[in-house]
Order: C-alpha cells, then structure tokens, then sequence
C-alpha cells in the first residue's frame, strides 16, 4: 500500500497598478507586447525599482499564513534560458524569502489538518508563450508576449504535508479563500493571476522517506489539480508496487485525456546558478513595518467561520459556505444582525439566492436584492402578510428587478388571505367537491388532510394562511361528525 506525498507551489499575481520593478501596466488584456519597457524586456543599461506596495502585500500575506516575516529580505538571480524570459534570469528571493515557516490550516472530513507553508517569496513573472498548431508537447511554433513579464508574483511553497488529492483540493480553496480577503490577488485562474505546480512522490503507507519526485504543470482549475493527482497516485503507485523506475521529471497534465505526459526532466536548484541580483540593494524592513501591517489585517475566512459558529450558532456547514467570499460573509452578517434569526437568513440566503447566482452566472456583488429588503421580505412572513410559498415568488422578482418586497407584494395582489369568512367559504366548497378524502380523514387517515390543505392553496393560489386553513379544514370536518 503506498501513499502520496504531495506539496504545492502557488503563483499568485498581486493586485498592484504596475509591475514588480518598472512603471508598465500590470493589466490583463492589453494588445500583445504593448506593457513593455526596456527594464522589463532587460535591455542593456536599465536598472530596476522595486515596487513597495508589492513588497507591502507580500508581508501582509506572510503574516495572514502564520509566517515569520524576515527582517532583512533581498533578490537573487534565478538563471536559465528560456523564450519567455527575455533577460535569460529572473529575479526571485531564493536566499531571503520575506516570509517562512507558516502553516494553513483546513477542514477533511471534520478534522483539522495543518499544511505547513515552507516559504513566501516574491518573484517576477515570466512573458506568455502562445502555441500554435498544438499544445506545447506538439506545438508547430511558438509566439511570445511579454506583457507579463515582470508582473508581481507571490509564490507561496507547502512544505509536503499534503496526503490526498482530496487535501490539495481543500488546501488550494482555503488558500485562495485567503489571498481574497486579504485584498493582495483577484486569484482568476482564467486569467493566469493563480496558478499552481504541483510535486508528487509516493511510499510505502507508514515510511518516513520520500519517493522520485514529479512535477505537475498546466493546472488550471482545482478540479485539474485534484484529477491529475488521481492520475499520478495511481500510476506511481503501479510503478512501484512492480519496482520500475519513477522518473524525476516535469509532466504536463492533458485535460481531454485526463492523462499526464511527460515534457522534461526536472532540474535540480544548483541548475539555476542562483546568486544575489547586484542591481537591488537588501531590504531592512523593520517591525515598526510590520506591526503597520499586521494591525490592517482583515479577519481571515477561518476566524469568521469560527466566529459564526460561535455567535450565530450556525452548524459547520452554514458557516463554511457563508464565509466562502468575504462579500457573502459581509451580506449575511448585515442581514442577520437586523433580522435577529440567523439561522434563517442563513437558509434564504444559501437556499434560494445561491440557487439563482448559480442559475444566472452571477457574483454577490451583482446582487440586486439588498440584505434589508431581505430582511423585509422575511418580516413580512413573520407578520402573515405572505407565506413562505409566496415568499419565493417575491424573492425571484426581487432577484430579477430590485424592487423592494414590500411593492412586489402591492403589484401583484399577493397578500395572504388571512379572513377567516372569506377562508372557511373556500374550504367548504373544497369538502363538498372531496367527500372520498373527507371520508379518509373521518376514518382516522389524518395524513390525508395534507390533500384537502393542497386543494385550498390551489384555489387561492398560494395566497391562503396555511395555518389557518389547517385549523379549519380541522374544525369543519369534526363539525360534520
């Protein structure tokens, strides 16, 4: 029985106006080499200035991942020759990362696993290789655009703590879950602003050593890290329980075929010649920096989702999917507090509204429905202006035209009928044109009620007090015995 071993590197892109040593434009979707200069294209002569509000984001995220944020950090020279780095080197922080020896923690099947983070390190990122004719294993030729070159990345390095593919499913979600609020990446995979290698061993279930390890690339969605992994730990382990050779090297994950296919060996970290970039001086970053930032740290997923447990006494799984973005978390911690029940809110809000984002592809904050009018709408229900059937039909108008509860409600005719002349008159014709289920009921088949109640509603069109048709339906029948 062997096991995997599996530790995870993520490239973020930070949320910076420019790039991490030059002015250009770090946006997305920019005409082909039109956010270039000659420092980020390494033209002769050029030196590079570091962006601080980058170097700001990477100690905000070192410290929301637990990390020991260095006090001295500075740049190295990651060399090796490839088309989409124009300089032939990237300057990465292999020597003095700005944060180390952090850990993560996230939620398998109710226990609480903690993935050790190795590192936080801020780099360049490299130019956009676009392949023409094929994938890069069959490509015919190779355009290049360097629009990204030079755009702040974030690398955040697990130690391999990572023991199923189910765990670096949930690790990558928590990660991103933080890098979002913390407000330092979008993390769009569609857009390569959160990318992911993964590295993978196995051994035999128990041993302490590690096993040949393989890198996986082109990774882009949690869901392709998951089956890739699946892929691996299965033929891994074939290979080993028949003592052949697992082969160090880089694989690239097919998603058609949901195979993996071997691209390179992989190098070692004397490969890359590193050495300290002689053109960016060390940094001194000081407490009195840190302690700046640590005291704008928002609250991070995992102390909100314990804190909604805590104070709504909502169950794990309310909790977790309310504090899935922070807009959400924000929408019903607005709503709970004036309405009072959280639990409800937590119903709505996870029932019908997710529901119709899910149907309409579209986020919170697109939202038309304010979490007052929400708010509204279950007063109204609490008061017996609607049932909770009707509810559902304002709640979709809301979704679609913003309007507030309270004028749906008016525009429609969708009050409840809550007079008990106008309810008893419709419930005795319901009797006189039922007698067979009324004769069930007399005979002590009290669940078929349920059909005389069903009958009422249909004829008011969801619009009657089921309650009170319940307590009539009840007091009419008994009358007639």
């Amino acid at each position: 029985m062997f096991e995997p071993v599996i530790g995870i590197e993520v490239h973020a892109q930070l949320k910076t106006e420019s790039k991490l040593f030059c002015s250009c434009s770090a946006r997305f979707g920019a005409s082909p080499n039109s956010n270039t200069c000659p420092v980020c294209l390494g033209l002769p002569g050029t030196l590079p200035v570091l962006n601080k509000k980058a170097f700001e984001y990477g100690i905000r995220t070192a410290l929301a991942f637990n990390c020991k944020v260095a006090e001295i950090s500075g740049f190295d020279r990651k060399n090796y020759f490839y088309p989409d780095l124009p300089k032939n080197y990237q300057i990465t922080q292999q020597a003095s990362p700005v944060g180390v020896n952090g850990y993560l923690d996230v939620v398998i099947d109710d226990e609480t696993r903690r993935i050790r983070i190795k590192r936080v390190h801020l780099e360049e990122d490299a130019g956009k290789s676009i392949h023409e004719g094929g994938d890069i294993t069959g490509a015919v030729f190779s355009l290049e655009d360097y629009n990204r070159a030079g755009v702040p990345l974030l690398e955040i390095v697990s130690e391999p703590d990572i023991r199923s593919p189910k765990e670096a499913y949930e690790y990558l979600s928590m990660l991103r879950r933080t890098l979002l609020y913390l407000g330092v990446s979008d993390c769009k995979m569609e857009e390569g602003s959160l990318r992911c290698d993964v590295n993978i061993s196995v051994r035999p279930k128990g041993s302490d050593s590690f096993g040949t390890l393989v890198e996986l690339k082109n990774l882009n969605s949690f869901r392709a890290v998951e089956r890739s992994l699946e892929y691996e730990v299965k033929r891994q382990s074939e290979l080993a329980s028949e003592n052949k050779e697992i082969i160090r090297e880089t694989r690239h994950w097919d998603e058609e075929g949901q195979t993996t296919v071997g691209m390179r060996r992989k190098g070692l970290a004397e490969d890359y010649r590193f050495f300290p970039d002689p053109d960016l001086p060390r940094l001194i970053i000081g407490e009195s920096w840190i302690e700046k930032v640590r005291s704008d740290l928002p609250e991070l997923p995992g102390e909100r989702k314990a804190r909604f447990i805590r104070d709504y006494e909502l169950p794990e799984y309310d909790a977790s999917l309310l504090t899935d973005t922070q807009q959400l978390a924000d929408y019903f911690e607005e709503a709970a507090k004036e309405y009072g029940h959280a639990k409800t809110v937590s119903n709505w809000i996870m029932g019908e509204l997710l529901r119709l984002m899910n149907v309409t592809g579209i986020g919170i904050e697109s939202v038309k429905i304010r979490p007052c009018d929400l708010v509204a709408m279950l007063k109204m229900i609490d008061k017996g202006t609607i049932s909770g059937k009707i509810a559902k039909t304002v709640f979709e108008e809301m979704f679609t035209q913003g309007k507030s509860p309270g004028d749906i409600v008016k525009e429609k005719g969708l009050v409840q009928i809550a007079d008990e002349d106008e309810l008893t008159k419709i419930v005795d014709l319901v009797i006189q044109d039922n007698q067979k289920v009324v004769e069930q009921v007399k005979a002590g088949k009290d669940r078929a009620i349920g059909f005389l109640v069903g009958q009422v509603m249909k004829e008011t069109k969801g619009r009657a007090n089921p309650q009170m048709v319940n307590e009539l339906l009840r007091q009419r029948l008994a009358g007639e015995n």
